[in-house]
């Protein structure tokens, strides 16, 4: 199928979402799985919205060539195009095994996992709002943003540490030098911290390393 043909697909799925009363449809996101059914990913938690699925679902009945195998749907929801009815899939999995990247995207949230969500100079646990990305050698002093020169830190202590090396600020890093993690470290270490949101039909297929609290849908 040519990008048109994909874009007018688009517009057909486009025409019409039925759902039950009191539901969100933004609550009504799909869980992607790897073709060994572990998911794409735990922080954040692989889920597309209904479209992609759908779109997915729609284009392999019309190529033949199906991408993604429904293992769990909602009873709630159903998306109608042109011909036919499809209760919204919950859980997918792809058919055919999706490698994990090389190199993991260089990004703060990747930065913060990969610490841990601590402060690198104290052991201190910090909420996101209070991280910040510290170059452990200063850029003013040739430091570059990389792996092995960012870290996380609280405000409180990046603002004290300025423009100085850890050693200049009378600081140290308790792990020792930073280093790039692996796609496989980041999933085990998102494992321990599972979104506030759960959909009942997901968990057979999540395996978290923190105990889950109760969380009331609404």
């Amino acid at each position: 199928m040519s990008k048109r043909d994909d874009e007018e697909l688009l517009k057909q799925l486009a025409t019409r979402v039925e759902k039950g009363r009191g539901v969100r449809l933004r609550d009504r996101k799909t869980l992607v799985l790897n073709a060994d059914f572990q998911p794409m990913r735990y922080f954040p938690l692989s889920l597309e919205e209904w479209e992609w699925t759908m779109f997915l679902i729609v284009k392999g009945i019309i190529t033949g060539v199906e991408r993604i195998t429904v293992l769990e749907e909602y009873d709630d929801v159903y998306v109608h195009t042109p011909s036919r009815a499809f209760a919204l899939p919950s859980v997918v999995a792809h058919k055919q095994f999706v490698p994990p990247p090389k190199r993991v995207p260089f990004t703060k949230r990747n930065i913060f996992l990969r610490d841990d969500f601590t402060c690198q100079y104290t052991g201190e646990k910090c909420s996101v709002e209070d991280l910040t990305f510290d170059h452990v050698i200063p850029r003013a002093q040739g430091g570059k943003t990389t792996w092995t020169n960012i870290v996380a830190a609280s405000r409180r202590i990046n603002e004290m540490k300025d423009n100085r090396t850890p050693k200049e600020a009378g600081l140290h890093l308790i792990r020792g030098v930073p280093r790039e993690p692996t796609h496989y470290e980041l999933l085990e270490k998102g494992k321990q911290y599972p979104p506030k949101y759960l959909h009942e039909s997901w968990m057979d297929y999540l395996y978290w390393s923190t105990p889950l609290e109760d969380e009331d849908e609404d």
